[in-house]
């Protein structure tokens, strides 16, 4: 019986009914401190009749050290370390003494008892419930911010976990880069992460989906990225104020600005993406309208070999990728330049298809000419889901 077992564990030791009823914590419905109280009036019913005095809570609990009485105290910091702080929902950890659990865990066997909850489970219960009662806040599998307690310090650690946001941008003008880089003064990051950064007060970390070279446009329907916005003190961002301040920079736009989940950011940076370029192709020997439309003809369907491109060997693995062009449209301009619009895989170098990169990349459009080819410009002008 429970009361036999309550009657032994309280012989030995003096435990407030938070303690007494966690003991019992897999038996009934209730909180552990009403269980304990419960349990406590029907043990000393039962040693009233028996003529013996009752067991009554302790002034200080041997096992918790009363610590359930500062939670209002608890609640209070928690405000104070929040101020600021904008959030809808929390959790609430702790940090007991390793010295209390391992004395809790000598009780359990001490006493073969199988169904009590650990200190800390209770303590974060309760004063989550507290703080949500003082705050009108709600407790949340994937909170906006997590509250790490130290119960006996006082002392308050308050993790925010970060916001996501999805959209995609285009780069309007040629000669800056996707993330900063020296001797650079801004990148579409920086323009980016400028706006969010002011906005919610917290560091912006820039994702795209890919990237483009300093010197190419990126059109169209624009280029995925995430951006992840660390330690915001604001949550509830203005999105379109936020889009109307990057888009005012005339040098980036951004498109479909919304709030996604870490998975979703994940799947977003991941996923496969096909890719349309423009690029205006150079022949310094002279091409004709029939030779540049047979380049498209046989670029289309072709499955392209192509080694790590010399240029950014220090920075890739140097491997042979297999890409294959999926569309192909060529359109004469003059004696010595057609234009060549592409729909390729992702990952796939347009300035090394055309010029071969000295033989790393085949087949090219330089080696479908027999003469030597090379990208004058380059834009992408639509970044394509699979």
């Amino acid at each position: 019986m429970i009361t036999k077992k309550a009657a032994k564990v309280l012989e030995s030791h003096k435990l407030c009914d938070h303690c007494l009823g966690r003991l019992f914590a897999g038996l009934g419905k209730g909180t552990n401190e009403e269980r304990g109280k419960a349990v406590r009036f029907v043990l000393n019913l039962e040693r009233s009749a028996e003529g013996l005095p009752p067991v009554e809570s302790p002034e200080t609990c041997e096992l918790c050290g009363n610590v359930f009485e500062r939670i209002p105290e608890l609640a209070g910091r928690m405000e104070e370390a929040a101020a600021g702080v904008e959030f809808e929902t929390f959790l609430v950890g702790s940090r007991f003494p390793e010295e209390v659990r391992e004395n809790e865990k000598a009780l359990w066997e001490e006493f073969d008892i199988g169904t009590a909850e650990p200190i800390n489970r209770e303590f974060n219960r309760e004063l989550g419930k507290a703080f949500g009662r003082v705050t009108g806040k709600d407790t949340a599998k994937n909170p906006d911010v997590v509250f790490i307690v130290e119960p006996y310090s006082g002392r308050i650690e308050l993790q925010i976990n970060p916001i996501y946001v999805y959209g995609r941008y285009r780069k309007l003008v040629r000669g800056i880069p996707q993330t900063p880089l020296p001797d650079f003064d801004e990148s579409v990051a920086s323009i980016i992460c400028g706006a969010f950064s002011r906005a919610s007060g917290g560091k912006c970390v820039f994702k795209g989906a890919g990237r483009e070279d300093v010197d190419v446009r990126m059109l169209g329907n624009g280029r995925p990225f995430i951006v992840e916005v660390k330690r915001p003190k604001k949550r509830k961002l203005d999105l379109d104020a936020v889009k109307g301040e990057i888009n005012a920079s005339g040098k980036v736009e951004v498109l479909n600005l919304r709030f996604v989940s870490p998975k979703e950011a994940e799947e977003v940076l991941t996923r496969n993406h096909r890719k349309e370029y423009l690029a205006l192709v150079l022949v310094e020997e002279g091409v004709t309208p029939e030779e540049a439309e047979d380049v498209a003809r046989k670029l289309k369907g072709l499955e392209i070999h192509q080694r790590t491109p010399w240029r950014v060997r220090k920075a890739r693995a140097d491997k042979v990728r297999v890409r294959r062009v999926h569309e192909a449209e060529a359109r004469w301009l003059d004696g010595k330049h057609f234009e060549l619009r592409l729909v390729t895989d992702g990952g796939l170098y347009i300035k090394e298809l055309i010029s071969g990169d000295k033989g790393r990349t085949k087949p090219s459009v330089s080696d479908l000419l027999g003469k030597p080819a090379w990208c004058e410009r380059l834009d992408v002008m639509n970044i394509l889901d699979d």
